[in-house]
């Protein structure tokens, strides 16, 4: 930071002999020069600073106490919080004297010099701060209270009536959305759902897609990394669990602000979403181990002591963010509720949830959260620790019964569920586990892969115990004469008389015709139903169809 000399520079002998004047200091200098040769060192004398500042009002002496424990702030956002120094020329000053009824703490510590303003530049560009000037700051007492304060309340006992525990669900829907990279499927629709619930932001597969990416497990293109995946499948759950946590703790690309749900991002403008985070995780590390607490309080208490915890210089009309509902740009501190405390809600009851740090509470089912606390894995994720506790996987359990259908556990080993999707098709997803099924087209793709019907059945062998004979039989099967059977869709003409059928046989119209299926019933090649229809009623006979009113139904 500049120096007391060089922050004083720009005043006028006026505010130069405000300053020495509240110091108690004689000021006869001709010229603003000399005033301040003869005032900067009187003011750097620390018996003399200590005593002026312990002599400070309270209100003043927590904003001088907050500007030395967190650095220089943005000029906009630190007037916002404390108040504002009216800007006047030296003539109206002379008259209105502020300096001895300044409108805020901010003004008052203004015209005693022991706040400056400057511009400095930033990855944004130049921005506008308050600090201290560096020689001054050395001299100061120690704050009232060298303690970051914390943010907020503890929770009341109906904001935390009904607790949403947090889990290691994450990943199950991890393993479930590889699976679906892995094929070029879409991912189920569960996998959303099944992750959120009354009130909380829904995890999405783009969400979480983007983590996977971030924790190095996805190609460019999306495709499971061979050996990154395998190595997280094969992972015990906590340090699965702790890689996509550091993986997100440290991504400049899972950016919360322009994933919040409701709003758009428009325009190249850029913000900081580590440094948004890291600050966040700062205010909740303050909070009391073990107490559920208020998030309307917390959320409150940020916006009235840290508005700008996200933002440079105290920055809200750069950022293009539009409301999806009503089309509007939320630009300005006025809509700091539907972007920035959006972030803190979305961060609280979304990542931090999802990767298990943060329980939830909230006051009743059908409630938004409401409160939160810290998990007793959330020290060792954050530090990229593997937690214990978490639940075992097992090895066994697999279910392959005779109809084809394939029943996983929901604590199957994740690497032997995604070996067994490969070769099924996707059916659902139920509080016990997971539901695939074998087909020909699904036996085909797992082919074209490189995996064989043998690698199946050792598969389900091992981890089933039993496989059903008449499902090897039928595998074994498909494996060397493909298919047997199938189901197709077929219009079917049927007609009074075999008398009828021949006539039309006979005619021209025998080219739109199928396998004939009985004396009065025949296939209708695709397309040609309307044509049939005409051919019949030249041979004098009136058909209808049935196929626009089976649709309705």
């Amino acid at each position: 930071m500049p120096t007391l000399v060089e922050s004083l520079q720009g005043r006028d002998l006026g505010e130069l002999r405000i300053i020495a004047d509240l110091w108690g200091i004689e000021m006869d200098a001709p010229d603003a020069r000399l005033a301040l040769q003869r005032l900067a060192p009187a003011l750097l004398e620390r018996g003399l600073v200590e005593e002026v500042v312990s002599a400070l009002p309270a209100e003043m002496r927590q904003v001088l106490d907050e500007l030395r424990r967190r650095g220089r702030q943005p000029w906009a956002g630190f007037t916002r919080r404390h108040g504002e120094v009216r800007q006047m020329g030296a003539g109206r000053r002379d008259r209105e004297r502020p300096h001895l009824q300044p409108i805020s703490p901010v003004e008052a510590l203004w015209y005693r010099g022991l706040i400056a303003r400057a511009f400095f530049e930033t990855p944004a560009g130049a921005e506008e701060y308050a600090y201290i000037p560096d020689d001054l700051l050395k001299l100061l007492p120690p704050p009232a209270d060298d303690q970051p304060a914390v943010l907020g309340r503890p929770a009341y006992p109906a904001e935390a009536a009904h607790t949403l525990p947090a889990d290691d669900r994450l990943l199950d829907h991890a393993c479930t959305l590889l699976i679906a990279q892995r094929l070029g499927s879409s991912p189920p629709p569960e996998l959303g759902g099944s992750a959120g619930g009354a009130g909380l932001p829904v995890l999405t597969s783009d969400v979480l897609r983007l983590l996977l990416e971030n924790a190095g497990l996805l190609d460019p293109a999306g495709m499971p990394l061979p050996e990154p995946a395998r190595a997280f499948l094969e992972a015990g759950r906590g340090a699965a669990l702790a890689q996509l946590a550091q993986a997100w703790l440290v991504s400049s690309t899972f950016n919360e602000l322009r994933l919040l749900p409701g709003l758009s991002a428009e325009g190249d403008w850029q913000n900081d979403p580590v440094r948004a985070r890291q600050t966040v995780l700062g205010f909740l590390t303050a909070i009391p181990p073990e107490t559920w607490w208020s998030l309307p309080a917390f959320v409150s208490a940020v916006k009235q002591h840290n508005p700008d915890f996200q933002r440079l210089a105290g920055d809200y009309d750069s950022w293009f963010l539009r409301e999806q509902r009503s089309g509007e740009f939320l630009r300005g501190f006025a809509h700091w509720d539907a972007v920035d405390g959006a972030l803190l809600r979305y961060l609280v009851c979304g990542p931090l949830h999802w990767l298990g740090v943060l329980d939830l509470a909230c006051p009743g089912p059908e409630s938004a959260p409401a409160a939160f606390r810290f998990t007793k894995w959330a020290a060792d994720l954050l530090q990229g620790t593997a937690p214990a506790g978490l639940p075992e996987e097992a090895s066994t359990g697999v279910q392959a019964r005779s109809d084809a259908r394939i029943f996983v556990p929901r604590r199957m080993q994740r690497l032997v569920r995604y070996q067994a999707a490969r070769f099924c098709e996707w059916e659902k997803e139920t509080p016990e586990g997971y539901h695939y099924r074998l087909t020909p087209a699904s036996l085909v793709r797992a082919r074209k892969q490189g995996l064989t019907v043998g690698h199946l059945l050792a598969l389900l062998r091992k981890h089933a115990g039993m496989v059903p004979p008449s499902l090897a039989r039928a595998l074994e099967r498909w494996d060397q004469h493909g298919a047997q059977a199938r189901l197709e869709p077929m219009v079917v003409l049927r007609v009074t008389t075999p008398e009828v059928l021949q006539a039309l046989r006979a005619s021209r119209a025998a080219r739109f015709l199928g396998e004939p299926l009985s004396p009065t019933a025949i296939a209708v090649k695709p397309g040609a139903e309307q044509k049939v229809l005409a051919a019949l009623a030249e041979l004098g006979y009136l058909g209808e169809s049935r196929l626009d009113r089976e649709g309705e139904k």
